[in-house]
């Protein structure tokens, strides 16, 4: 997450809410905080700074309701419809494309705030990317669109003869556009690259793959935050 672009996109979100709606009854504003999985200290740790910058200090001047679908996709709908229900003033949205998809069906009325991967007219999420209309807006990071430059820049690294794997989490809405953009990558540079997909928090059998196939380097698909530790204790 770039917190010096994605703070001030909420941070502007937070201070848009109607004065009307912040006055009533003396009632505190509320942020809905939806993700897949649970975020990192790190990204809690900057949202939290990012919300004080704004002014707004959780407990004295805004609530902050957390929902985690503990890598579950199947529960984001009932999270989402919980925060509704909530009557939050906003939803923020992790960045797996899923959760957003989930909070745009839950509300067409609450402002939602996303950040995904890839581009999020894929997914419905926005009509267009200077004008996303509806109560949708966020950030597109073009992770899926960079794969060719990311390989581009592990070559310069490794050996020309060196197999090349890529590590990305299989039930990732986007892993089927990431999968094609990498291979493709991989076959216009003439490289020999394989997908080594993860199922959930199990990486043994991808690991295992890897180590088969002797590759000679590894790209780090999406969700690069949760899958450090794993990596470093493998290898």
């Amino acid at each position: 997450m770039k917190r010096r672009e994605f703070i001030p996109l909420l941070g502007s979100a937070v201070a848009s809410w109607p004065l009307a709606a912040r006055a009533q009854q003396n009632v505190m504003p509320v942020i809905g905080f939806l993700s897949l999985g649970l975020p990192s200290p790190n990204s809690v740790a900057a949202f939290r700074q990012g919300l004080a910058d704004a002014g707004y200090i959780p407990g004295q001047n805004v609530v902050i309701e957390f929902r985690s679908a503990d890598l579950q996709n199947l529960l984001l709908p009932q999270l989402a419809a919980d925060l509704v229900a909530r009557k939050v003033n906003v939803i923020v949205t992790t960045v797996s494309p899923s959760v957003a998809v989930a909070a745009k069906a839950a509300t067409s009325k609450i402002p939602i705030v996303f950040n995904v991967l890839d581009d999020p007219r894929k997914y419905g999420l926005v009509a267009g990317l200077n004008r996303p209309e509806g109560n949708l807006t966020g950030m597109n990071f073009l992770a899926t669109e960079l794969a060719g430059k990311r390989l581009n820049l592990l070559i310069e690294a490794v050996s020309r003869t060196a197999t090349i794997a890529y590590l990305s989490r299989s039930r990732n809405p986007s892993f089927e556009a990431q999968r094609s953009d990498i291979l493709a990558a991989a076959h216009a540079l003439g490289r020999d690259i394989f997908i080594a997909p993860v199922e959930e928090r199990n990486f043994e059998a991808a690991f295992a793959t890897i180590v088969q196939r002797r590759a000679g380097a590894l790209i780090v698909g999406n969700y690069a935050f949760s899958w450090c530790q794993a990596i470093e204790n493998k290898f």
